[in-house]
């Protein structure tokens, strides 16, 4: 199926791409979960990626952060093709991926968890006997990252006796700490009630504003993706059906039958 472009609403021109994906594919068994998607991503710029149930929205997230090893296809990060490097060393790279579910140190503090990731910014590793009272700065600044996701109050708390909301802030609060070039929200707010959602929306829209990170969205709530997006892409059956300005991608007759399930995408097209 040919792909519907739009005019991408780009980030400044002649600011090169820090992310992209080139004909990115993933076969399991004889199944295309993904195939040849070509993308790049800029600084500055948040791209909402979206499309119906098993579109292939999570396994490409999973092929760029490095949890799957595509069939073809490649990864590039700041022009450097990481297609081979595991996800620890993407991470280390500058990608910092959040998922659906939390995916935390549950029998650390809160404190501990953030300060953990400061430290493996700063080259320490994860060493959980290093001498904290000599790295004050470091402290300081894992205490600056949970006033920020409000958890401030919680620090002393094990992660795994936190509610879920919290447990999604706190997992916000690690990418934070990391300071990657790229942060990959695999639907952010996905458990939360309906008064915890504003404050990841918050921290999403703190880092939009700094126009120098660039932000990747997986989500299905579609008031979350027109508010926060500046680009859309439409995956559907693993193919890149559409990319550009949220609005008139959301129009396009062709996204409308694969996202919204109006008419056959066939007839569409």
């Amino acid at each position: 199926m040919p792909r519907a472009s739009v005019g991408r609403a780009a980030a400044p021109l002649g600011d090169p791409s820090v992310l992209e994906t080139r004909d990115l594919t993933i076969r399991f068994g004889g199944h295309v979960a993904v195939d040849r998607v070509s993308c790049a991503f800029r600084p500055g710029q948040l791209t909402a990626i979206v499309g119906p149930n098993g579109a292939g929205k999570t396994t490409y997230f999973n092929l760029i952060s490095g949890q799957l090893r595509a069939s073809s296809g490649s990864v590039h990060l700041d022009g450097e093709d990481i297609t081979r490097l595991p996800a620890p060393l993407r991470t280390r790279r500058g990608l910092s991926r959040a998922f659906q579910l939390t995916q935390l140190f549950p029998n650390l503090t809160v404190l501990e968890n953030v300060r953990l990731a400061v430290q493996s910014r700063h080259g320490g590793g994860l060493k959980l006997l290093s001498v904290w009272l000599d790295h004050r700065q470091l402290i300081d600044e894992a205490h600056a990252v949970l006033e920020a996701v409000r958890l401030a109050d919680k620090a002393q708390a094990h992660a795994s006796s936190l509610p879920h909301g919290d447990q999604r802030k706190l997992e916000v609060a690690l990418m934070m700490a990391l300071d990657p070039k790229v942060y990959m929200f695999d639907e952010p707010t996905a458990g939360m009630s309906v008064d915890e959602v504003p404050v990841i929306l918050d921290l999403i829209r703190a880092l939009k504003k700094r126009r120098d990170k660039t932000i990747l969205l997986v989500e299905h709530k579609m008031d979350v993706v027109r508010e926060l997006a500046d680009r859309i892409i439409v995956l559907h059956n693993g193919e890149l059906l559409a990319d550009g300005d949220p609005a008139r991608v959301m129009a396009l007759p062709v996204v409308q039958s694969a996202y919204m399930g109006t008419v056959p995408v066939e007839a569409a097209a």
